[in-house]
């Protein structure tokens, strides 16, 4: 869990197995593809523009989708105008499904108890710099609620990626996700919390100890604690009124990192949801134009 352990550990990734081809979109055929994590098949989306390739290979987007239940994720569902966003402004759009989750092999651990979606992400890119279309040296990450939370240790992992988008991200230290999320919820009775999550963060209390009793072991494990390392700029998006992960993280983040010394732009959406859903157009827009400067290097 440890960044530092992270860092040391390697990611191969694969070559990506072409599963089925779906219908395009307006500018791009998708596929469903597969490549290989620790040994475990992992299914994913992939966008590929239509035209001629770059000199170079096609800018990429690493899409790291927020929590679904694993057993009524598909592959096909969700984010699609998210995705089309991105697909349709010439990136190699790539949409992992995290292993466990809808046909992908392997144990859907949970994002914050386990590196496992991290290493899936990051095993995702080294499969996208083999590619021979894709531009290893122009590759973006965006993510959405927990998928922004793989997206922050991502970057502080990988120097490779050059900009990350974050929508809604769970993206507090650990100290901070207790006293932002996680105490508040509880106190509030919220449904969402299940006896699985208690478990977990029960036993690493029992492990570790409380943030407050052991705080080297809680930032050691907090991407927040690494942002003078961060591979990249990064745009936040937040609804001042999202329901299901507080603004106050973001807050906190944009505050961090302009700290650290990073490169970081802010938007908020006054009474919008947890998906921006009023805005979700204006949104993208800004998504893709954040990319088109610091990936494309138009």
């Amino acid at each position: 869990m440890s960044i530092t352990a992270m860092r040391q550990r390697t990611y191969p990734g694969s070559t990506i197995t072409f599963e089925e081809t779906l219908d395009p979109g307006t500018t791009y055929n998708q596929y469903v593809v597969s490549y290989l994590s620790e040994g475990n098949k992992i299914f994913a989306l992939m966008s590929i523009p239509f035209g001629q390739r770059p000199a170079t290979g096609w800018p990429v987007v690493v899409f790291n989708h927020g929590y679904i239940p694993p057993d009524v994720y598909r592959t096909t569902e969700r984010y699609v105008d998210y995705f089309a966003a991105f697909a349709n402004a010439g990136y190699i759009t790539f949409k992992s499904d995290y292993r466990g989750h809808g046909f992908s092999e392997g144990n859907p651990g949970g994002a914050y108890s386990s590196p496992d979606y991290v290493v899936d992400v990051l095993n995702a890119v080294a499969s996208l710099k083999a590619y021979p279309d894709a531009d290893a040296n122009r590759m973006g990450m965006w993510g959405h609620s927990m998928g922004g939370y793989i997206t922050l240790r991502a970057m502080v992992i990988d120097p490779s990626i050059k900009a990350g988008v974050i929508w809604g991200g769970v993206v507090a230290s650990y100290p901070d996700l207790f006293t932002l999320w996680w105490r508040p919820r509880e106190a509030n009775n919220d449904s969402t919390i299940t006896p699985e999550r208690r478990r977990w963060r029960d036993r690493m209390i029992e492990d570790y100890g409380t943030p407050e009793e052991n705080p080297e072991f809680w930032n050691a494990i907090s991407a927040n604690s690494y942002l003078a390392d961060l591979s990249g700029p990064i745009q936040l998006h937040h609804s001042t009124t999202d329901e299901t992960v507080p603004i106050a993280m973001s807050d906190v983040l944009y505050g961090q990192i302009l700290e650290a010394g990073g490169l970081v732009e802010y938007y908020q959406y006054i009474g919008d949801d947890h998906d921006i859903t009023y805005n979700l157009y204006t949104a993208l827009a800004r998504s893709v134009a954040f990319f088109d400067v610091w990936v494309k290097g138009l």
